[in-house]
């Protein structure tokens, strides 16, 4: 069992990393090793302190710098559930699962909106993992969402189980991209789901409508109140105290997803609060056991 497990490797996740690496405890951070694709593209960072007229690319090599002068390794899982255990959690990463003694997330915040009928659908046609749920679809029709290049290897996972694929990226695909034969790539986009008890029917932005047994979102990052039941948040963003803790005892929060503003010295700076966060309430259990 971990200590920790941080769910997110931007600024606010390598943050929390490096302080609890410092502090020599078991953890496992899952997440891109390329971080975010908000460092990356930032063109122009003027307020990070100590590092002036600095581009995203260059904070995003100095990141990578630090693991590796830390000894720090990503795991490049994606998360597809959290679920406590109530002595710690189970997450549910790729076709793994890890058992941990506290979270902490640093997720980022998801900018696309849900189309109509994606929340009234989940788990009746509509999933987020294609681990976890492709076998369901096997021999079937579904339809693909992908909202970035990562998506496509699990695209290619679905399509060597369903009969016939409709994949919409919704990024610029490569030249050297190449679905399977069975694999029909759109640039529409989807609007809606429908059906009776499940999903039945894709309608594109178009007004096409495409007769489809599942549905299959790979996002970037998910809602944290789907990726953790029982988590509060505002609508777009985790609910935490000044010490970055959830409403949910060893789950804690940093960075984006914690709401404005989005920068990356208060995702830093919120990350070591975790950290700190994490090493105080580990105490705790540990006091709790001498007793």
């Amino acid at each position: 069992m971990y200590d920790c497990i941080i769910v997110g490797a931007g600024v606010a996740g390598v943050s929390a990393a490096v302080n609890l690496k410092i502090r020599k405890k078991q953890f496992l951070i899952l997440g891109s090793r390329e971080f975010s694709t908000k460092v990356r593209k930032a063109h122009h960072i003027q307020n990070y302190v100590g590092m002036p007229e600095l581009s995203g690319m260059e904070l995003s090599n100095a990141l990578s710098d630090h693991l590796s002068a830390m000894e720090i390794e990503i795991t490049e899982n994606r998360v597809n559930s959290i679920m406590s255990s109530g002595n710690g959690f189970f997450l549910s990463a790729g076709s793994e699962v890890f058992e941990t003694k506290t979270v902490i997330l640093a997720t980022g915040v998801e900018f696309s909106k849900k189309i109509e009928g994606e929340d009234a659908f989940l788990g009746r046609g509509v999933s987020y993992c294609a681990t976890c749920d492709g076998n369901f679809y096997r021999g079937k029709c579904i339809a693909v969402a992908g909202s970035g290049s990562e998506a496509e290897t699990e695209l290619h996972f679905l399509a060597e189980l369903a009969e016939k694929v409709y994949y919409l990226p919704l990024y610029q695909t490569s030249e050297d991209f190449r679905p399977a034969a069975n694999v029909e790539v759109l640039s529409d986009r989807p609007k809606a789901l429908s059906g009776a008890d499940r999903v039945e029917t894709l309608t594109l932005n178009s007004g096409k409508e495409l007769k489809i047994d599942g549905m299959f979102f790979l996002k970037d990052a998910l809602a944290p109140s789907t990726l953790l039941p029982g988590l509060n948040d505002d609508g777009m963003h985790i609910v935490t105290d000044r010490q970055m803790r959830t409403n949910l005892p060893g789950c804690f929060a940093c960075g984006d997803c914690t709401g404005r503003p989005y920068q990356y010295m208060k995702a830093a700076g919120e990350g070591n609060v975790a950290a700190h966060s994490v090493l105080e309430y580990l105490a705790g259990l540990e006091k709790a056991q001498k007793a």
